[in-house]
């Protein structure tokens, strides 16, 4: 699935973070990225759900471990992907509905698009469907949902769910981290 688009720029081994707010301003959203122990490790602290994901990839952007902290210590959803490619949670439990899903989706948060922007590499005009584990932070519900991202400019993207034919449209930066998702986010100046 690797198209013929340019490569992103690489994040700097130190880090990287941003803050997005919601298209009224009324919520703020805090993200860091840091390189460790050869993989990334993305933390957020969404304002608006009270929440704290962290999302664990390895270094050619495929999701090895999600958690999801609402209101305990430890937290109250933890997916992740074995060797074999097969999701499961904390106890131990296989979750064989994900089947071969690569990304996670939050509603709550514009930066799990980055993961497949970045893995998927396409060149303007293209497109590539995947399937992308959507959680729900309030039920912890998860369920694979079919996602066509397709490349509509040099900087400009679109990913359409499809059952049901709803599209989100954001433009990124050089890193592929998304600057506005229309009417939903809004990058601040660091």
């Amino acid at each position: 699935m690797n198209g013929t688009g340019a490569p992103f720029d690489a994040f700097s081994a130190d880090g990287h973070a941003v803050q997005w707010t919601t298209w009224d301003g009324a919520h703020t959203e805090v993200m860091s990225l840091a390189w460790d122990n050869e993989a990334w490790t993305a933390t957020g602290q969404v304002g608006q759900e009270n929440v704290q994901y962290v999302l664990r990839v390895s270094p050619t952007w495929r999701v090895r471990q999600f958690l999801l902290f609402r209101d305990l210590d430890e937290p109250d959803l933890w997916l992740a992907i074995d060797a074999h490619h097969r999701w499961g949670e904390v106890n131990g439990a296989f979750r064989p509905e994900f089947g071969a899903a690569a990304d996670i989706g939050l509603t709550c948060t514009p930066f799990p698009a980055t993961i497949p922007i970045r893995r998927l590499c396409l060149g303007v005009g293209e497109a590539a469907e995947i399937d992308v584990i959507n959680v729900d932070v309030n039920t912890l519900g998860a369920v694979t949902v079919p996602t066509r991202y397709e490349r509509t400019g040099a900087s400009t993207w679109r990913a359409t769910s499809l059952p049901t034919d709803v599209s989100r449209e954001f433009e990124v930066d050089g890193y592929g981290l998304v600057v506005d998702e229309h009417g939903r986010f809004r990058r601040q100046p660091n």
